[in-house]
């Protein structure tokens, strides 16, 4: 464990970004989660509604430092490529 003033608050700052963190790629899980199920039911209206709810979060978490940008720069594009597909 951190001794010194300044460890001890940086052992604090990691555990409230870790948890910032854990939240928000599991918002991001979601999200994809929803528009897997909507392309799964090959109903491209709420598969374009869900990639369009999923965009910013993903986008917002990458912002953030959750995940790192080209980590969802290729989630969104597969997601885009899949709804593409089944709007046909």
């Amino acid at each position: 464990m951190a001794t010194h003033k300044s460890a001890i608050k940086r052992a604090k700052q990691n555990e409230i970004r870790n948890l910032r963190n854990k939240s928000n790629r599991t918002r991001v899980k979601n999200v994809i989660k929803h528009v897997r199920a909507a392309i799964d039911e090959k109903s491209a209206d709420t598969a374009r509604a869900a990639l369009a709810t999923a965009v910013p979060v993903i986008q917002k978490a990458a912002k953030q430092g959750a995940i790192h940008r080209k980590n969802a720069s290729r989630k969104i594009s597969r997601l885009a490529r899949q709804v593409n597909v089944i709007a046909g």
